[in-house]
């Protein structure tokens, strides 16, 4: 037994606990449990997709995740219902504190002690109840250093290998910075009109110039992210290098800011897309002198989070691809409705483009310069999305904001709001969902006064509603309400015709995006995509042709190196399935990297832990790994 772990024994025993305890010894409910929550919102709301993308890759394997605060105190749990339903019975639940005090050593017990990733397996664990999982914690740091979370996935001792630990720790570093970046996003809000400042505290590119584009100041960062020499690029014209420049300036002068767009900026190599913030800089007179440009790397978690949650929606109905009569159809028909006051209930499988449609729907209706705001019911806790949709008056519960909070349907007054996963909503929140749809009012919790309301409201599931109510976890009244207008997207397999027009557009798209070159595909494959099933649908096919980008550029540079006769083209993979394709691309990355893991993961831009799980996925042999 390792010396740390020898050591918290010693100190379980000292103070009384017994190995044959099952509950441990705190757990908070009620308001205090609520205070602990809002406490940890921003933990809360930052760590839940990242839970869930850990969850996901366990899905099955009879696993659970915990998300726990500094204390160990837990906060949100997913996982198999079998090994949920045994944690439950040991009042692993939320409200419990997992520290050593309380329930004795475990993984959780010794991220708080020793300040660092722990797994602790079988006899380990100082509770007898215990000894048949394998704990894996890791703690969430702040930007000094205190731990401000744990996240922690336990299973059954067979089914945990070397790489859940690494898997653990990849999701906390993953939340540190996403905790980070949105306080740089706020930073960025409050010290707008000091250029200094904001220079000191983002690591984004960042200028300034007057209205006819001379450059005025600027930061190391933004002659970096467009491939300039510092001295070049203060002798240009930001009309030369960022293309509708004088549409931003219209856009401040008549709005006063240009928040979050994508826009298309002239680099050295290549044009590269950004995501761009301007702000004004006024003089005495209150009018126009100059303005602050701030580039963003554009990253696809960074949209959503950043973009969609902010009020805007960013597709269109031009942008939705689709040539199939049947597809088109729908197309026509969701333009039909999205001037109708009733509620649409947008259906299909997992990557079918549900939210595409949802914000298409806004923007081509009247409602289009009003907010689009956008809920994951699934992704919320159940003690938080009261108070995440209808807000709560000040007061209203131990640890409540002085002046309250407003809820996701007062921020989208007038515009509309889309329920995604309504099929996971909470029983009790679809009585008032439904009272919000009849009636169009809402409460804040803690207050008794009503607040009219004119929201749009558009709900999306990949589950099958009628079963859920015929089970009894879905109300039938809120399903009839919902489902006014339906909106049935179809499955990929379903419009084959328009995956050739897809691969091409995806192509294009991930190319530029990724300034790489674009790849010839063969007829043969492209008949393999076109006919392949495709269970992930769009989203996985944006999946593999941003692999064949990323192949072929790998491909590329090797070839740049060798001689001619050993070039290679991605005509390689012609007639392999998918799978056989990746562990082909993945065996050739790893011996050109010489059996250097952490060489081989950074080429084929996946996490190490992840190119550990595919190894063993496809049992590449690889005699001579190195790390």
């Amino acid at each position: 037994m390792e010396k740390h772990i020898d050591l918290s024994h010693k100190r379980c025993r000292s103070t009384g606990i017994l190995p044959e305890e099952l509950f441990s010894s705190k757990i908070i409910d009620g308001l205090e449990l609520q205070k602990k929550m809002d406490e940890n919102k921003e933990l809360i709301l930052n760590a839940a997709p990242f839970i869930n993308h850990l969850y996901n890759f366990v899905r099955g394997s009879e696993f659970f995740a915990l998300l726990c605060d500094g204390e160990g105190c837990i906060l949100n749990v997913v996982g198999d219902e079998k090994i949920l339903l045994e944690a439950a019975k040991l009042k692993m639940i939320t409200g419990a504190y997992m520290d050593e005090a309380h329930i004795g050593t475990n993984a959780m017990s010794l991220v708080i002690s020793e300040r660092r990733p722990s797994q602790v397996s079988g006899k380990e664990h100082f509770i007898n109840a215990y000894h048949k999982w394998t704990c894996s914690g890791a703690p969430i740091k702040d930007g000094n250093g205190k731990v401000i979370g744990i996240i922690n996935l336990t299973g059954y001792i067979e089914n945990v290998n070397p790489h859940t630990l690494g898997m653990v720790v990849a999701a906390a570093n993953a939340i540190e910075k996403m905790i980070e970046n949105n306080k740089y996003n706020l930073m960025i809000e409050i010290c707008k009109r000091r250029l200094e400042a904001t220079f000191d505290s983002i690591s984004s590119g960042i200028l300034t110039c007057d209205l006819l584009g001379n450059i005025t100041t600027m930061n190391k960062q933004v002659a970096i992210m467009f491939g300039y020499d510092e001295r070049e690029m203060k002798s240009m014209k930001i009309p030369d290098l960022v293309l509708n420049f004088h549409e931003i300036i219209d856009r401040i002068k008549s709005k006063g800011n240009f928040t979050d767009e994508d826009i298309y900026v002239n680099a050295s190599t290549n044009k590269l897309q950004f995501t761009l913030t301007a702000y004004p800089i006024y003089g005495f007179d209150m009018k126009i002198e100059e303005i602050t440009l701030v580039f963003y790397e554009l990253k696809k978690s960074r949209k959503l989070a950043g973009r969609i949650l902010s009020g805007q929606a960013i597709y269109t109905f031009d942008k939705i691809i689709g040539t199939d009569e049947k597809f088109k159809k729908i197309i026509n028909y969701a333009k039909k409705i999205a001037d109708s006051k009733s509620t649409i209930l947008i259906t299909g499988e997992s990557g079918t483009g549900k939210e595409v449609f949802a914000q298409a729907i806004h923007n081509y209706s009247k409602r289009r310069e009003e907010p689009f705001i956008a809920v994951n019911c699934g992704a919320i806790p159940r003690t938080l999305i009261e108070s995440e949709l209808f807000g709560y008056e000040g007061g209203a519960f131990t640890g409540a904001k002085k002046g309250g909070n407003v809820g996701k349907f007062e921020i989208a007054e007038g515009g509309t709001i889309f329920l995604d996963e309504i099929g996971e909503m909470p029983f009790d929140m679809q009585i008032r969902l439904l009272r919000v749809i009849e009636e169009g009012v809402i409460n804040r919790i803690g207050s008794s006064k009503q607040i009219n309301i004119d929201v749009r409201i558009m709900a999306a599931t990949n589950k099958e509603l009628k079963n859920e109510v015929e089970s009894g976890n879905f109300r039938k009244d809120l399903y009839y309400r919902l489902n006014v207008l339906p909106l049935q997207l179809p499955p990929l397999r379903e419009h084959r015709e328009d995956i050739v027009e897809l691969v091409t557009y995806y192509m294009k798209k991930t190319s530029k995006r990724l300034n790489k070159h674009s790849v010839n595909i063969s007829q043969e494959y492209m008949n393999y995509l076109k006919y392949y099933n495709w269970p992930g649908n769009i989203r996985e096919l944006e999946n593999v042709i941003e692999r064949i980008v990323n192949s072929e550029a790998i491909q590329m540079n090797l070839y740049n190196e060798q001689d001619e006769n050993q070039k290679e083209s991605i005509d390689l993979y012609v007639g392999y399935t998918l799978e056989q394709m990746e562990k082909h691309h993945i065996t050739e990355v790893i011996n050109e990297a010489y059996g250097n893991i952490t060489l081989a993961a950074k080429i084929l831009d996946i996490a190490r832990s992840s190119l550990y799980r595919k190894i063993e996925k496809y049992n590449i042999d690889c005699p001579k790994i190195e790390h």
